[in-house]
């Protein structure tokens, strides 16, 4: 007989004995008759209990349940972090609930970063929270200036207040001092600048994508917030890949595997850059569509991601050549480089002409500011850019050395007319196609609330806010529908930089408004700009779409949608909408302005230039880029015709020398 103490002194005897092939327990006055497998259960148990119990208390508590998981990070110093490095929590818990209190689910969510990842990279993080990816000021500046709520084309406010403290603000490139955090709106106040339903959109719907939210959580969407946004990959199915026994591999929402990265391939970025401008879909060639075909072997519709269906276009040759958006995109351009800036433009310094040159000067290897792209670099005359997903190496064609090697038409357009290279971007002519989304409905119903992407429930796990499901209900639903959409040949005009450029809609908003009371209060409205323009917006975008070949001269020249004029096709007012012009025009045919754009400096082509444009067109339909042709004309008319009445008279010159 042997006498035990419990560890926390309890004084009750407890006796074993052998007897009739069973255990004779005495406990206290009690007698307990249990047979040798369940004694023997019982001391298992109760040896696997303690087991635990050193496990824990040795910091090895987690893996017992997290067994198989991978480590994190194998960067020097960064591999040596225990899972309470970074989660926090208790690890001296026995239990599931005792070991995850005060537990950080995501520990690189922005509202507790300090603690973790800025513990060690403090600048980054401190930079990220005043980058785009963190205020959302582009697309907030850019749907309040279209729907009248804002005077300037400029930020004013963010997903939440910022400063910048630093001290260097280059007031020149666009940066702001601070923005204010979004306006709530209340229908039962007049509409003002700080009382808008724009901002209840946006918090509805536009600002899922910023890094302080885990966006939609949908097939396509799954990603986590704050440094994980980027950093841990996420497979469009949201399920987990790796060998976690404590994960249930069927169940939604998980990174591809426990595992930090700078290795960030263009899905990840697409998981936000799905909507407006549509860039990292249109880089890996997908153009929504609303018809789901071909049907599947099943007889259903093609499965959606993000919400919709895709056709599959031609993919963006840098693209299909192996590189991924990282492969262009600084660090300086993700994080932000420390000021706070209103659009993308303003943000990104990486230019064609880094990697490829110009007509007659070498690659620049350096970025609009002056940066070097650390994986670019000239050797043996060439220039080599290391991919830094796959570490393969790009020899990456410099334009100077391509003359003899391109058609005539790209001859002509890239060699011998000086203006194409002065004024035009590189990609006007590159990008054969372009996501175009005419007429975006958007529908308030004030008999229904909705969830807030920038209004969170409190909750113990701070770094949870970001979740869709903790959204609180402060906002009102939203739908969103449009009018029609077009990939082929996007108009052009000028942009922020003074350059020719494809222009796409962006945002060309028609609100509905239906009230307590179930009937509409607004009808497809459509606002008016500060400056008198229709909220109905063209803007600028590079569509990362480029491909080897170009588009033809004639597409630029002799189109009237290329210019800006419109197909003509398209009845607005017979569709229902309050405007007099068609969707895809936003320049009428004296250089009137109709539409808005809400990037400062950008705008449709004028007058003159519409009608310089246009008379090219006119002699290229029949006569291409024949030099001899150009010549003759040239050498009858003893000069160049400007106008259009000195086009006319020189027609008519050579016209009656070549019958003479």
């Amino acid at each position: 007989m042997k006498k035990i103490t419990s560890r926390k002194g309890d004084k009750r005897l407890i006796s074993f004995k052998k007897l009739a092939g069973k255990i004779e327990i005495k406990k206290g006055r009690g007698v307990i008759l249990m047979s040798k497998p369940k004694i023997l259960i019982m001391i298992l148990t109760v040896c696997f209990l303690f087991i635990s119990a050193v496990a824990f208390a040795s910091g090895q508590g987690c893996l017992s349940c997290h067994e198989g998981i991978e480590k994190f990070s194998d960067v020097p110093g960064m591999a040596q972090l225990t899972c309470t490095d970074c989660h926090q929590g208790n690890k001296e818990g026995v239990s599931k609930d005792e070991a995850h209190r005060d537990m950080y689910r995501n520990p690189s969510d922005l509202r507790v970063v300090d603690e973790t990842c800025g513990t060690c990279h403090s600048e980054k993080v401190k930079n990220l929270e005043k980058s785009l990816h963190a205020t959302s000021a582009g697309k907030i500046s850019g749907a309040r200036y279209t729907w009248g709520a804002q005077d300037e084309k400029n930020a004013i406010y963010s997903t939440y207040a910022v400063k910048d403290k630093d001290g260097k603000t280059p007031i020149k490139k666009g940066a702001k001092k601070q923005l204010k955090k979004l306006p709530k709106y209340n229908p039962d106040k007049p509409i003002s600048d700080t009382n808008h339903p724009v901002d209840d959109y946006l918090r509805n719907q536009c600002l899922r994508c910023h890094v302080w939210s885990e966006g939609h959580q949908r097939d396509g969407d799954w990603r986590a917030s704050g440094c994980a946004a980027c950093h841990v990959i996420y497979d469009n199915d949201g399920t987990y890949k790796g060998n976690d026994q404590a994960i249930d591999k069927s169940k939604k929402g998980y990174p591809r595997k426990h595992k930090l990265t700078t290795k960030i391939d263009s899905n990840q970025c697409q998981h936000c850059h799905n909507r407006g401008g549509r860039t990292g879909v249109s880089y890996m060639g997908m153009m929504e569509d609303p018809y789901g075909a071909p049907w599947t072997d099943e007889g259903k519709k093609q499965s959606k991601l993000h919400g919709k269906n895709y056709k599959k276009l031609q993919a963006d040759v840098h693209y299909k050549r192996g590189l991924e958006c990282i492969d262009c995109h600084t660090s300086e351009e993700m994080h932000g480089d420390g000021n706070i800036y209103s659009k993308k433009e303003q943000a990104v310094d990486v230019r064609c002409k880094t990697c490829h040159g110009t007509a007659d000067k070498p690659a620049t290897l350096k970025d609009a500011d002056g940066n070097k792209l650390n994986n670019l670099r000239k050797e043996n005359g060439k220039v080599i850019l290391t991919a830094k997903v796959t570490g393969k190496e790009h020899i990456i064609p410099e334009i100077k050395d391509q003359k003899e090697t391109i058609s005539k038409e790209g001859q002509v357009a890239m060699f011998e007319i000086e203006e194409h290279q002065n004024n035009l971007e590189c990609y006007s002519c590159h990008s054969e196609w372009a996501p175009q989304c005419y007429g975006c409905h958007a529908k308030q119903d004030l008999r229904k609330t909705g969830g807030d992407y920038i209004n969170n429930k409190k909750l113990a796990d701070e770094s949870q806010k970001g979740d869709k499901d903790n959204r609180k209900k402060t906002a009102f639903s939203w739908k969103e529908s449009r009018s029609y959409t077009r990939w082929e040949s996007p108009t052009l005009g000028i942009n922020a930089r003074g350059k020719v450029s494809p222009f796409i809609p962006g945002c060309q908003a028609i609100f509905t408004q239906i009230g307590k009371d179930g009937k509409a209060i607004f009808e497809s409205k459509v606002f008016t700009t500060a400056d008198g323009k229709s909220g109905i917006a063209t803007n600028p975008i590079q569509p990362h779409t480029v491909s080897e070949s170009a588009r033809s001269c004639e597409s630029c020249h002799a189109s009237d949608k290329a210019v800006g004029l419109g197909n003509g096709i398209f009845d607005s007012k017979a569709n229902g909408l309050p405007i007099d012009f068609g969707l895809e025009e936003i320049v009428d045919k004296n250089g009137n302005q109709i539409q808005a754009t809400s990037h400062v400096g950008a705008r449709p082509f004028n007058k003159e230039e519409i009608e310089r444009i246009r008379r090219v067109g006119t002699c290229l339909s029949c006569h291409g880029v024949d030099e001899n042709i150009w010549d003759k004309v040239e050498d009858i008319y003893k000069g160049d015709a400007d106008t259009n009445k000195m086009h006319k008279e020189a027609i008519e010159k050579a016209l009656k020398k070549s019958v003479e």
